[in-house]
């Protein structure tokens, strides 16, 4: 008795058969919300004769930036220290060189909720002397509800295209095939959209005797997208 050759499995019908025709359809959701977090730079910086005192000088500033910073209580969600340096700064003297001076710098970031809070911050802060304040940046929580909405949003526009499709055919959808993001299935790295951000930037000057009113800044409203890919089977029309 000959063995039968096993049997190749039968790839799938993408595009469904008679008996179960398939739709796909696109959702797609765009929102423009409120943003959640203003984010600014803060950059203080110092100078001194030597290396001890400039970087003496550079702790002073940068203590009293992050005490006034902290002094905002829970306005502030987040307050990080990034780069930090000292470098000589050299001059000519005869025929070789010299060090003049010393220069400090230390670069903060931090992170805001309360926007009436963020203008008086930020003006109290560019009223500091050899401090340099760059931002807002507007922007959402990663785990923010707009996220979430557009997405059901996106759905709910798939599911809809699919059932004008049935019924300009005269029958109706039967079952949900799948659900994809766009790309999900061949996935690839892709840069992020470019943010809308407001930008600044302010260098502190001398204490005055009485302090600058607050600036007005006007959150800038924040895009959210969302898009895929959804497959249905529906009943089969009459043609």
């Amino acid at each position: 008795m000959t063995p039968h050759p096993p049997q190749e499995p039968q790839p799938a019908v993408p595009y469904g058969t008679p008996e179960a025709p398939r739709i796909a359809a696109r959702g797609e959701a765009h929102l423009e919300v409120d943003p959640e977090i203003a984010r600014i730079g803060i950059t203080v910086t110092a100078r001194g004769k030597d290396r001890r005192s400039a970087l003496d000088d550079l702790t002073r500033r940068n203590a009293g930036v992050l005490d006034l910073v902290k002094s905002y209580g829970q306005a502030v969600e987040d307050l990080e220290t990034g780069a930090f340096s000292i470098t000589p700064e050299l001059t000519r003297h005869g025929r070789g060189e010299r060090i003049r001076t010393y220069h400090g710098t230390v670069h903060l970031t931090a992170e805001l909720t309360d926007f009436t809070a963020l203008g008086e911050l930020t003006t109290r802060l560019a009223d500091l002397e050899l401090t340099r304040v760059d931002g807002p940046w507007w922007t959402l929580r990663p785990d923010s509800p707009a996220h979430r909405q557009a997405r059901q949003q996106a759905v709910r526009e798939a599911v809809q295209r699919a059932k004008e499709y049935a019924e300009a055919l005269g029958t109706q959808l039967a079952a949900l095939v799948e659900i994809a993001d766009i790309g999900a299935d061949n996935p690839q790295p892709y840069p992020s959209p470019p943010g809308r951000t407001r930008s600044m930037a302010a260098y502190g000057a001398a204490p005055q005797a009485e302090e600058a009113a607050p600036l007005d800044l006007e959150p800038q409203r924040q895009h959210v997208y969302a898009q895929l890919n959804a497959r249905f089977t529906m009943e089969p029309p009459k043609l």
